[in-house]
């Protein structure tokens, strides 16, 4: 069997989808950029990947992160099947999070934009900075 990238230029894949003039809600890129949209929620991922988590727990892990916007991470990620909230009885009821089987395949994903953003030379990112 050929892998489907065979005959195809590296991170170009063969798939129709690929063959669009403008940004749809259908691309895959743009469903994992939708589903990894809004500061904080990759290093809710990350400390995700780490392992289950209560919510006192991330929020110990991410001091800064404010419980609004911790919430509605969790919410947003909840709503694209990256997470997923169980709910344990009792008193008071304990509540952890987890990655789903979707959501743990972002792991690579979010290494290779670590990877790609480390090897970026100093003064080509932020306001102003020239684009190469």
């Amino acid at each position: 069997m050929t892998h489907r990238t065979v005959g195809h230029q590296a991170g170009l894949p063969d798939d129709p989808r690929a063959h669009v003039t403008a940004p749809t809600p259908e691309c895959p890129v743009e469903i994992t950029l939708a589903a990894l949209h809004g500061r904080w929620t990759t290093l809710v991922v990350r400390e995700l990947l780490r392992g289950d988590r209560s919510y006192s727990e991330l929020r110990a892990a991410l001091p800064a992160l404010s419980d609004k916007v911790l919430s509605d991470r969790l919410a947003q990620l909840g709503e694209a099947g990256v997470v997923e909230r169980d709910r344990r009885p009792g008193w008071p009821p304990r509540v952890r999070y987890a990655l789903t089987p979707r959501g743990r395949r972002l792991g690579p994903v979010l290494q290779a934009l670590w990877d790609w953003g480390a090897d970026t030379p100093p003064g080509t990112t932020g306001p102003g900075a020239a684009v190469r």
